[in-house]
């Protein structure tokens, strides 16, 4: 029995690779008759605080959710019209968070760009892909920028 893909999740943390990831998304959810949810994940930024500064946690948490909802929309704005699209914006673990998305969101799929660290920036700073591979519900497609320069030379011969 073939694999049925209805729901492709990408996370989307506007950088070039989520965008190309998104890119890659929309192709497979076009050849597929799929529908996309966008998620953006914004994580917690870290405190320190002494006596003369303060932040108020919730006025940041705000903002921040503001701004990411904005830019989720313009993120949107780009999928073609043909596609149907949803977004959401979560506060946690970009990880975690993806994979609980794909649960909650039934996902059959989830398309996520890779930063492709290596040595001691993958050693501190870890593979968000990495985790949500670990832990996603469903198949994880990783979309690497070499892959997809390769498909845009194809596409353009």
């Amino acid at each position: 029995m073939r694999p049925v893909i209805t729901r492709i999740l990408v996370p989307v943390d506007f950088s070039e690779h989520s965008d190309r990831a998104l890119r890659y998304a929309e192709t497979l959810a076009e050849s597929l008759g799929a529908s996309l949810h966008l998620l953006h994940v914004l994580e917690m930024p870290p405190m320190w605080g002494t006596e003369t500064y303060t932040v108020d946690l919730g006025t940041l948490l705000d903002d921040m959710t503001a701004e990411a909802t904005t830019r989720m929309a313009a993120c949107k704005s780009t999928v073609p019209a043909t596609l149907s699209a949803t977004t959401s914006v979560e506060l946690g673990r970009p990880g975690d968070v993806t994979a609980q998305c794909a649960a909650d969101t039934h996902a059959d799929l989830i398309v996520m760009g890779t930063h492709g660290r290596s040595g001691l920036s993958h050693l501190m700073m870890g593979s968000v892909a990495e985790r949500v591979i670990r832990s996603a519900p469903c198949p994880v497609l990783t979309v690497r920028d070499k892959v997809l320069a390769t498909m845009s030379d194809t596409a353009s011969s």
